[in-house]
């Protein structure tokens, strides 16, 4: 498989993809012989809007990130110029992550607070993971989660609607654009019109034309003949250049006057259930695809009209998730090592309080379906099955990673568990996460001493 882990990124500068306070912090650390075992939790404090749950995606990139990060020696210059110690990136030269990556596999539906992975490993190669982390794993969970709407709003109607994604034009970035594919596929897409995606991950490839085809001739009839006359009963006609209805009727004069079965047309414009409608009328056994600001609630919208399709191609509001278009993934340190021993911590800033410790995901499940959640201490006895796994181990990889197409059947039966008020797409029930007494027990006794601590630090008191 192509590594397309950070697109234009070479082995020699994939350690530079990370925000320069990592590296000062680094630094200060390794030239102040500061650097204890630590362990960082990765995940969101809230849902974006209107989301009952998200999915997790990502966890391949990400460990084909750590595996490969290593500081090359165009990234060695460019620190020197900015300024490094010389002894600091003699460090980095022989960098090589020794430590343990837990993490819920891809697929996974996942809620606030809970850990998408944890990372325990020396602080200077754990502070330095933060920013790819987040980058990969937030960036496709937000995807993954948007396909996984889509594909819902289809399922809870007993369909069968294919969805390619048609987004890369639209995505931020050559990256973004591939994982998009990736990440959508995940959540349940049959495939993506990105040929680089086709390559790197082995996402099904789907295409049909584009209006400039159709203008390039003189006539619409002869650019359907001619494209005709070369794919055959490959052909996907796009039909609303000029006319839908008009394009529809051509489209099956062409097919009959050449012998060929359509394999379908495209609706991108205009009125698009009452067209699809009209469409179906004129060529009943021909597949129709609609595309045009396809998202979860204009596909709702379109079967409530009574629309006729056979498959949807979201773009730019699948690859920028529109409606919620960030998920605010946050990478904290949650416990530390002090003589010795892991030690939780934890951040007290207003609305930005973490829960310490290592943590455990617990789920319950009661007649085939999740029943709630309980996030706890790591060591703690908890009800339920554990949703982390360990995926690395002194730095080796300890898990083969699954095929993508096993990754998306497992987020379609795990969907599938969560009950349907949990996964409407306006104003869905939270889903029940409770924190384990444990965790509540040390989130509160470490509060106190912080607490404490902090008093004392103002009024000068060293004790």
């Amino acid at each position: 498989m192509t590594d397309t882990t950070f697109g234009h990124l070479t082995e020699e500068t994939l350690a530079l993809f990370t925000d320069l306070y990592e590296l000062r912090m680094m630094q200060a650390a390794f030239n102040q012989g500061h650097n204890p075992n630590a362990t960082f939790s990765l995940f969101v404090r809230d849902l974006p809007k209107n989301r009952g749950y998200a999915v997790a995606a990502g966890l391949e990139q990400a460990i084909q990130y750590v595996e490969t990060l290593e500081f090359g020696e165009r990234a060695l210059a460019f620190l020197t110029e900015q300024g490094f110690d010389e002894g600091f990136l003699e460090h980095l030269a022989d960098f090589e992550f020794s430590g343990e990556i837990r993490a819920l596999p891809e697929g996974t539906p996942v809620f606030a607070n809970e850990p998408l992975l944890e990372v325990t490993a020396p602080l200077l190669e754990a502070q330095l993971l933060e920013t790819a982390l987040i980058n990969q794993v937030g960036y496709q969970s937000l995807i993954a989660t948007k396909a996984s709407r889509m594909r819902d709003v289809i399922d809870r109607r007993g369909d069968d609607q294919r969805l390619v994604d048609f987004g890369s034009r639209r995505a931020h970035g050559t990256d973004a654009g591939i994982k998009a594919a990736r990440a959508a596929y995940v959540g349940g897409f049959d495939a993506t019109s990105n040929v680089a995606a086709g390559e790197a991950f082995g996402v099904p490839v789907s295409g049909t034309m584009a209006h400039s085809w159709v203008q390039s001739f003189e006539r619409e009839r002869e650019s359907f003949e001619t494209f005709v006359d070369e794919y055959g009963d490959e052909s996907v006609l796009l039909i609303d250049t000029y006319d839908t209805v008009r394009g529809a009727e051509i489209a099956r004069d062409v097919a009959a006057a050449s012998g060929v079965d359509l394999a379908g047309v495209r609706l991108d414009s205009g009125d698009l259930a009452a067209l699809s409608r009209d469409v179906d009328e004129i060529i009943p056994d021909v597949d129709k695809s609609i595309s045009s600001g396809i998202d979860e609630y204009a596909i709702a919208d379109f079967f409530e009209r009574d629309g006729v399709a056979d498959g949807f191609g979201p773009g730019t509001a699948l690859v920028t998730s529109t409606d919620a278009p960030a998920v605010e993934g946050v990478y904290k340190l949650v416990a530390v090592e002090r003589d010795g021993e892991m030690r939780p911590t934890m951040k007290l800033s207003a609305g930005k309080v973490t829960y310490p410790g290592a943590k455990s995901v617990r789920r319950t499940e009661s007649d085939g379906r999740y029943a709630g959640d309980v996030l706890g201490l790591c060591e703690e006895d908890c009800p339920g099955t554990e949703l982390l796994v360990t995926v690395l181990e002194d730095g080796e990889r300890v898990v083969d990673l699954p095929a993508l197409e096993t990754i998306r059947e497992r987020a379609r039966e795990r969907r599938r568990k969560l009950p349907e008020r949990h996964r409407r797409i306006d104003d869905p029930d939270p889903y029940e996460v409770r924190i384990s007494d444990g965790l509540q027990r040390s989130t509160e006794d470490l509060r106190e001493t912080l607490e404490s601590r902090v008093a004392a630090d103002s009024s000068g008191d060293g004790a």
